[in-house]
């Protein structure tokens, strides 16, 4: 490399400008960012669209990782269901106490066991779940998944009245999964 304050390195015949380099792939990540698809990126920067693709592919962390957020018996659900939804988090699925066992008693049988069924399969299909509960319900739905369960201790089983859950708790957990 030729002198720390230009980064300019030769290969071959060529003479390369190494922040010439990090512009541009600033530049493109910043565009992709902003909603730009990887083609119109590529015609304003004068690159090819196969690089922007490459660059994306190169820096990946997690591609298309979905997260579920399950619990009950939880005081301000609709509070917590809405910042949820705001945060991306794919599957929300949390029940207050009433909410929990006015299910139960109008449920027969079959459609108890079809909805608890279909409810395993969605978080399932989440790569990364985060259950807000007893603990008892928490080592419960750690046995039946085979991924990473992250709980949220919510007391002793078995809860009889819903919890109040603080919603910035639970949005860092979300966030610090999503920077993983």
């Amino acid at each position: 490399m030729w002198g720390r304050d230009m980064d300019l390195v030769r290969i071959g015949n060529k003479i390369i400008s190494i922040q010439k380099i990090y512009q541009t792939i600033n530049k493109a990540i910043k565009l992709r960012e902003s909603g730009l698809s990887q083609a119109e990126v590529a015609a304003r920067l004068g690159i090819d669209r196969t690089f922007v693709s490459r660059l994306e592919s190169l820096g990946e962390i997690r591609k298309g990782d979905k997260i579920a957020v399950i619990g009950f018996p939880i005081a301000n659900k609709e509070e917590l269901q809405s910042i949820l939804i705001n945060e991306g988090v794919d599957l929300v699925y949390l029940l207050t106490e009433k909410e929990r066992w006015d299910f139960v008693k109008n449920s027969s049988g079959l459609e108890l066991f079809n909805t608890v069924m279909d409810v395993i399969a969605k978080v399932h299909a989440c790569d990364q779940v985060i259950v807000i509960g007893s603990n008892k319900r928490i080592k419960l739905v750690e046995a039946v998944l085979d991924k990473g369960v992250i709980g949220v201790d919510l007391g002793e089983s078995p809860i009889k009245e819903d919890k109040y859950v603080e919603p910035e708790v639970i949005v860092e957990m979300v966030r610090s999964i999503k920077r993983d």
